[in-house]
Parts: structure tokens; sequence; C-alpha cells
């Protein structure tokens, strides 16, 4: 399975639970996220690389009553992955967080990233007190390992493992409009900015 097609079989789940906040990473993730089904409860980030799994984090916290999704690249959690220990720490049973693993840094220019070379995301989630982590190779697998996050607590970490995909079409640059729409989509709508 590729990158988009890992992420359809997440976005063909929550297809009408509308308010059911995804987080996605910036870059591949995102445009990923936007090309698979643009919603209003899709946050998508810019600037911001390493920070999806916190922020998704922060959201499940912050509301218990959701389950919250996240979706990181390998190579941007590695550059947080202090965020797995407060996760296992926090133990927050309404987070999901799927690490699409291509084993490089797509965005940039397809470097790769250690999981290339054996780290293993999944034993490092456990490492950090998150049983329920687990490595998935197939959409089937990875349709399964959802269908359980979806409806069982967790904390969940879904390291899909998945080959590089091209990006179709990219979100829009508009952070303000992005964070407004989502508000909005999860209950909690601000008053628009001026500018």
């Amino acid at each position: 399975m590729n990158r988009l097609d890992a992420t359809r079989e997440l976005v063909a789940m929550l297809e009408g639970a509308d308010s059911v906040p995804v987080v996605a990473s910036l870059g591949h993730p995102a445009y990923d996220l936007f090309a698979a089904g643009d919603r209003a409860a899709n946050l998508y980030t810019w600037g911001s690389m390493g920070l999806a799994s916190s922020i998704g984090l922060g959201l499940a916290v912050a509301r218990p009553e959701a389950r919250v999704f996240v979706l990181d690249g390998d190579g941007s959690l590695l550059m947080n992955l202090g965020s797995l220990a407060t996760i296992g720490w926090l133990k927050t049973p309404n987070l999901v967080l799927i690490v699409l693993d291509n084993e490089e840094y797509a965005t940039t220019g397809g470097q790769q990233t250690a999981t290339a070379h054996g780290a293993d995301i999944a034993a490092a989630a456990h490492a950090m007190q998150i049983p329920a982590s687990v490595t998935v190779r197939t959409r089937e697998e990875l349709r399964a390992a959802l269908e359980l996050a979806r409806t069982r607590p967790g904390p969940w970490v879904i390291v899909a493992k998945v080959e590089e995909s091209p990006p179709t079409v990219r979100p829009p640059l508009d952070c303000v409009f992005i964070k407004q729409r989502f508000m909005a989509a999860i209950g909690n709508p601000e008053e628009a900015t001026h500018g």
C-alpha cells in the first residue's frame, strides 16, 4: 500500500463522522488527507514538523469525549520522539496516532529516516508505555487496526509501512482559515480575525 492508500482507509472509516478531528502533519500527510477527503474537521499543519503528535495529544486531553486521529510521518515523529513518552505517561484513551512510515523524508527530497535502518517506532511506543502499538503492512491490516482503535481505548500508535506516493493536490495555505474552520467543526467556533 502507498501513503495515499493508507490515508484513504482512515477517511473511509470516518465517512459520516464529520466532527471527528484529524490532525495531519505538514507536507505529504496533509496533502494526502486533503486529496483523500477534505473536511472541516481536518487540521492541516504548516511549519510545524514534529508537532502533529503533540497537537493531537493536546486536543485529546482538552476534548476527552472526542476520538482524535493524527496522521504523522516517520520523519516528523522521529523529530519529536519525546511525544511518545508523554502520550504513554498520560495514557489518553481517545488518541489514535497513525504513522505513515515510508522510511524517508519525502517532502524534503527522499532522504532516508532511521526506520530505513531498523528503527522500530511501534517498539519505541511499547517501550514508552503505549501497549496498543502495532505495525501494519497491508490495507487489510490497517483497516483492522483502525477498527480496533476506533472502538477500544488507547492511546493507539499504528505504524503503517507504506510506499511513497507523489502528492496530487495541496490544501490551502491560509492557516487562519484552516484553524477557524477546524475549531467550528469540532464545536468550538472562534470569531473571525481581521487582517
